[in-house]
């Protein structure tokens, strides 16, 4: 096993099943190309609000299935029943402005993919930007987000810098995936 000085402060505590751990060595902070998963981790993002990513990632497979594996059409057209569907569910966040936003946001990407190609194309037309523009070009498009949800999709996915110290091993292995913030 690796020496935990070595790691972000983040994980140096957790084992290496621990769920933050692998999303930690595995996912946060690697560059995402699929629209799909962009769209997946936004919803996550969203859903994590008030709670601990834990919650959200030991619940990831609940979100995966009752929103049909973030499949943007169809979560785009999602009606009465789907949103009665999600807020019955106890294994995702009952919450009904999420869920309203996950739908909003399915079709806001829907009009994004129309314009620019995919939602990649317009997250990368948009790059680089501070953190505070961005927050606010997401508030022009999307629903329930603000600045730190902004923020955590944006180091996740790898277009802000910020989700590994430099003298994390997990950061170097980003750097060779090519995230947005190092080009």
């Amino acid at each position: 096993m690796a020496d935990f000085d070595s790691y972000c402060a983040f994980c140096a505590a957790r084992d290496k099943d621990d769920v933050d751990r692998v999303y930690h060595d595995t996912r946060y902070g690697f560059p995402i190309a699929d629209d799909t998963e962009l769209f997946a981790l936004l919803i996550m993002e969203i859903n994590q609000a008030g709670l601990s990513w834990r919650t959200i990632l030991n619940k990831e497979p609940n979100f995966r299935k009752a929103y049909d594996g973030f499949d943007i059409p169809t979560v785009a057209a999602y009606g009465e029943s789907d949103r009665a569907r999600l807020l019955a569910d106890a294994g995702i966040i009952r919450n009904k402005l999420k869920v309203n936003a996950a739908i909003h946001n399915a079709n806001a990407i829907i009009a994004l993919q129309r314009e620019h190609g995919s939602f990649k194309n317009w997250l990368d037309a948009h790059h680089p930007l501070a953190k505070e523009d961005w927050v606010k070009l997401f508030k022009k498009r999307f629903k329930f987000v603000g600045g730190e949800i902004v923020g955590e999709f944006l180091m996740s996915s790898g277009y802000l810098k910020g989700a590994h110290v430099a003298s994390c091993p997990v950061h170097k292995k980003i750097l060779k995936a090519g995230p947005a913030w190092a080009g």
